[in-house]
């Protein structure tokens, strides 16, 4: 398995305890999520009706202020992972460095893969893949200049799986020009990444491609229930992005104090060049709090945003120590 964050178990074999005795901030997922509720065990009984799918992708569009065909996916992973067989073998472009499960499944499916620092070095490939806001250093790019690049490649995916609390960054209300599909993830900002939900929006030739890779029953009835529910819930969307910005601002200021350094971050997760990571996150790991570093690059440590005032606490204690 390639390197990422949520890998609990290595740090219980590490440094022990039990799941429920750590906070994990090595992922950019929500530490408030979404109230759930009651979910109707129809949602678990019966197979999703098409209706329902579709009433789960009114939601979305709704939700991200866009008229364009879409498919709602077993999160936007499922989405990469289609993308090696939705078009003919060639060359993908990369902007680097990013989320590393693009670069890992298209060089096993056989694609001449590269990664690269700049938008203009994508030009002539294939397949174009930019993540916006990008993980893991929060680097943004104006939409202009990504629909530039339209013309410039045979297709364009941008990853938006971060940008819900950053609307102004997304091309979701261009998503019908051909060429260009966008990645939306359900379950960061929303908190609820083990629903496995996840959207794919682009022109109606590509959105069909993709439905029939899919099959015909691509999400579950609780993920469609709960994601329908959720996405049409703008007041909770709004106060949860007040709140994401203000939480990234007292995280920063804890950090500050430590002598780290922001590289970037997005209001889901920090990323700060510490020096050491290996060793901050060895002192973060004995109070039970659990960090991404990057082999790569061993100053980085990414955290997520803690959630209630508990793990505040038990961070700021993490950090004295």
């Amino acid at each position: 398995m390639r390197e990422h964050g949520g890998n609990l178990d290595s740090a219980m074999q590490r440094f022990g305890g039990r799941i429920e005795d750590w906070i994990d901030l090595s992922t950019g997922i929500n530490r408030q999520p979404y109230p759930v509720g009651e979910i109707e065990p129809h949602a678990f009984r019966v197979l999703p009706a098409r209706s329902e799918i579709e009433s789960l992708h009114e939601a979305a569009r709704q939700a991200y202020k866009t008229q364009a065909p879409l498919l709602a996916m077993a999160g936007a992973q499922a989405a990469i992972q289609c993308l090696p067989s939705f078009s003919h073998k060639g060359r993908a472009r990369i902007l680097a460095p990013t989320y590393n499960e693009y670069a890992g499944v298209l060089s096993s499916a056989g694609w001449d893969v590269a990664e690269v620092s700049s938008l203009d070095a994508l030009a002539g490939a294939d397949l174009a893949i930019v993540i916006n806001p990008n993980n893991p250093d929060g680097r943004r790019h104006d939409k202009a200049n990504l629909l530039a690049l339209l013309p410039r490649v045979g297709r364009l995916v941008i990853d938006e799986s971060f940008a819900d609390a950053l609307p102004e960054l997304s091309l979701a209300a261009e998503a019908g020009r051909g060429g260009l599909l966008i990645l939306r993830s359900f379950g960061k900002f929303y908190g609820l990444a083990g629903l496995r939900l996840g959207f794919v929006l682009g022109a109606e030739a590509d959105i069909a491609t993709l439905s029939a890779m899919a099959g015909p029953w691509p999400v579950s009835g609780a993920a469609i229930a709960i994601g329908r529910r959720a996405l049409l819930d703008r007041e909770w969307a709004g106060a949860t992005t007040a709140r994401l910005g203000h939480d990234c601002v007292r995280l920063d200021a804890a950090a500050t104090a430590q002598g780290w350094r922001l590289v970037g971050g997005t209001p889901l997760f920090r990323l700060y060049d510490v020096g050491d990571a290996l060793a901050a996150q060895d002192k973060l790991a004995r109070g039970r709090i659990w960090s991404r570093v990057f082999t790569q690059q061993p100053g980085w440590l990414r955290l997520g945003l803690p959630g209630d005032e508990t793990e505040w606490s038990r961070l700021a204690s993490a950090l004295a120590r």
